[in-house]
């Protein structure tokens, strides 16, 4: 694909008043060819100063290569050491110390695996190459999760051998993680000589990088990449992670786009747009990046929240979809950035969207709903929103909302679908005490979410409204006990007149 099409939607499950990211720099194409470089460690014997101007003579030569001889039986006797001390630790507790999937405890439910299933194909492309390694070890443990173990060996080994291939070296830091994974895999299917086989692949890559007090900026990047699909909290551990990455090694673009994607997300629900200092970010990774159509779109909205351009920032960021939309007409995931800006377009603050865009986003989402099957949650959700914008598409937003109503959703799910729900019934149907009614049982599922806080806020606002109105009647009651009394002293006042 020609570099910069829009791509990649993150965080679906995370959105206030419509509007949602979902990004990484794995999911935005065009980027430069600039890959991470490996760390040059010095061969053991190596001589770092020049040798004497008249050379080597045979002697001080030949005393030289037998000192490498004791060095490097010196290093075989460690690694000897360090492997019986290795083979002593339980297995158990030498996976649970990797640096992998397996390990950083990503815990999503069935539908959220499916979400991340899908947008894995999405990115799994030519466009994806940079990320290529991590989105197959992603899909493997995702694979792994739903139970389709041959898939998920499948994957590991297509990470392994795409790290090599983008690498341009038969190892490195950067297959520690795919070990890891094929470790855990092999373990659970109680392949234990495979994964100690594993394990020893890991300590050989250890051994050879002396700079174990941190992790490998190649390990904390794909680490960072990895959380920022998960949750809230994992987000704020992703963009720790990327800072260690980029402060290591600061010159691979695709770290720096990816991390101040993850800070606009992070940000994403303010009405003001994000921090200064986050949108300096953004304008950097935007010059780095300039092919990159889904960077320069969240940069216009950006632009458009802080007053620094007009309300059209949005009907750019249609224009860049539709415009790569054009280009690629069967990318299901430029189809599901377009859908994305047909929403952020819909539901601009203060405009009226025409019908004309009503439609348009209506067609969008409805395709796809179609094309994401396993996912389609959030797409049937916001799709439910658009058609109750419209009088002639109302009816079918309310049979959304009725079937969602009887489906086994997931509490995650259970408590988006209350709040969006209670809003739909305050403001279309004005149903108030049927609104208040899912407002509370979105509370009452103990998950943090900018929904939980929504119904909060609304519930909240319902209590002081109704304590000034109770606390008007009083005051009526009292005035009226008032002048009821004072009608009563100058009736009597009356009937004591001679």
């Amino acid at each position: 694909m020609a570099g910069g099409a829009v791509v990649g939607v993150e965080g679906e499950e995370e959105r206030t008043e419509h509007t949602t990211l979902w990004g990484s720099s794995a999911d935005c194409p065009g980027l430069r060819d600039k890959l991470p470089k490996p760390h040059a460690l010095l061969p053991v014997g190596q001589e770092v100063s020049d040798p004497p101007a008249g050379g080597l003579s045979c002697v001080s030569l030949s005393r030289r290569r037998a000192g490498e001889m004791v060095l490097n039986a010196e290093l075989k006797s460690t690694n000897r050491i360090l492997a019986a001390a290795q083979s002593e630790i339980p297995l158990e507790d030498r996976l649970g110390a990797l640096q992998c999937h397996f390990t950083w405890d990503l815990e999503p439910g069935r539908n959220k695996l499916l979400r991340i299933k899908d947008m894995m194909q999405d990115l799994s492309t030519e466009d994806g190459r940079k990320w290529l390694g991590h989105i197959y070890n992603l899909q493997g443990f995702v694979h792994f999760q739903l139970g389709s173990i041959e898939e998920a060996r499948s994957f590991f080994s297509r990470a392994e051998e795409a790290f090599r291939q983008m690498r341009g070296a038969e190892e490195g830091p950067w297959l520690v993680v795919t070990y890891g994974n094929q470790a855990w895999l092999h373990h659970h299917q109680g392949e234990l000589a495979e994964s100690r086989a594993c394990l020893s692949k890991i300590d050989g890559l250890m051994t050879e990088d002396p700079s174990q007090d941190e992790l490998h900026p190649e390990i904390c990047a794909e680490k960072a990449w990895t959380l920022m699909k998960f949750s809230k909290e994992q987000k704020l551990l992703a963009a720790d992670y990327f800072q260690r990455a980029i402060r290591m090694q600061p010159d691979v673009v695709e770290w720096q786009t990816s991390h101040v994607i993850l800070l606009v997300n992070m940000s994403k629900h303010s009405e003001t747009g994000v921090e200064e200092d986050i949108m300096e970010k953004l304008r950097k990774a935007k010059e780095q990046d300039p092919e990159n159509l889904y960077l320069a779109a969240v940069y216009l909205l950006q632009l458009a929240k802080k007053g620094q351009i007009d309300q059209s920032g949005a009907h750019e960021a249609v224009a860049l979809a539709e415009e790569a939309l054009k280009l690629h007409p069967d990318e299901r995931h430029l189809k599901r950035c377009a859908a994305l800006c047909y929403r952020w377009k819909i539901w601009e603050k203060d405009s009226r969207p025409s019908p004309s865009l009503i439609e348009k986003g209506i067609r969008a989402h409805e395709e796809l709903i179609s094309l994401y099957p396993d996912s389609s949650f959030m797409k049937r959700m916001d799709l439910a929103d658009i058609y109750a914008k419209s009088e002639k598409t109302k009816a079918k937003s309310d049979k959304i909302y009725k079937e969602l109503l009887t489906e086994d959703l997931e509490p995650a799910e259970q408590q988006i679908f209350f709040n969006l729900y209670a809003r739909h019934l305050y403001f279309n149907q004005q149903q108030f005490k049927m609104s208040i009614q899912y407002h509370m049982k979105a509370v009452e599922i103990p998950i943090k979410s900018v929904f939980k806080e929504n119904s909060i806020k609304h519930l909240e606002k319902i209590r002081y409204r109704k304590g000034n109105q109770e606390s008007d009647v009083t005051q009526l009651q009292s005035q009226r006990r008032r002048e009821e009394n004072e009608a009563e002293k100058l009736h009597r006042l009356r009937r004591t007149r001679p």
